[in-house]
């Protein structure tokens, strides 16, 4: 009985040897070269979004007391703040030598991010005005237009009336006029849009304006901020209306 189970003994082992053998050359030998294991969360070469330094990121806004990661920024080449202007303003305009000064004095400005911000604030603006909502104005406008807004907002829930406004669509956003002042930065934007108001008295009649009637409304709005700011948002610090 020893002698079968010794038998059987070495023909496991010499099987054993042969498949760890044969492993051996199907899979290789770590030789420090391989390539690391594939980590799902870091980034690579095929990752979305940018992963270098100087890719364009857009950062959500930050507080006040929140210094930025980097205080100084680079200039911008001429080169670069001509590719960034080119759909903004033409070449060795006004516009576009207001424009380059406002990017030398702030490198972080980019005409296409601001005007995208531009159009947001826009209809939160209309929106809080419509609705009353003071806290959101004091949060976007300066605290002249605020006093401005507020004024009428009074006035109107004095006469027991309520406005009513739809932005049906912000056709267009272009920059016309750009200046930096005594360290703050002013851009000025003409909105093209298509709205719906109406006025309701307090018993909830409409007494202007019409629910199927979409205006088209030209508002020019000035933004400005502090260059110097770590907040890195614009207030709305003058507005008139082009129609």
């Amino acid at each position: 009985m020893s002698e079968v189970f010794d038998i059987y003994t070495l023909l496991f082992l010499v099987l054993a040897v042969v498949i760890f053998w044969r492993l051996r050359s199907v899979l290789g030998r770590r030789t420090g070269n391989e390539r690391p294991p594939y980590d799902p969360y870091s980034p690579s070469e095929n990752s979305v979004g940018p992963q270098k330094p100087g890719d364009t990121v857009v950062d959500l806004p930050r507080s006040r007391n929140q210094a930025p990661a980097q205080e100084a920024e680079s200039q911008p080449s001429a080169a670069d703040i001509e590719a960034r202007l080119e759909d903004h303003a033409p070449k060795d305009s006004e516009l576009a030598k207001a424009l380059t000064e406002v990017m030398r004095a702030d490198p972080t400005f980019d005409p296409d991010q601001f005007l995208e911000g531009a159009k947001v604030a826009y209809e939160m603006v209309i929106g809080a005005f419509a609705e009353g909502d003071e806290a959101t104005l004091q949060q976007l406008v300066d605290d002249e237009v605020f006093e401005s807004f507020r004024r009428s907002m009074s006035e109107r829930q004095e006469r027991g009336e309520r406005v009513e406004t739809s932005l049906i669509a912000i056709n267009k956003a272009d920059i016309i006029e750009a200046e930096v002042k005594q360290g703050v930065e002013q851009i000025t934007v003409r909105f093209t849009s298509e709205l719906i108001t109406l006025v309701r008295d307090s018993d909830g009649d409409i007494i202007e304006g019409d629910p199927e009637t979409v205006r088209d409304v030209n508002d020019i709005w000035t933004f400005a901020r502090e260059i110097s700011s770590r907040d890195p948002n614009w207030k709305l610090v003058a507005t008139q209306t082009a129609n």
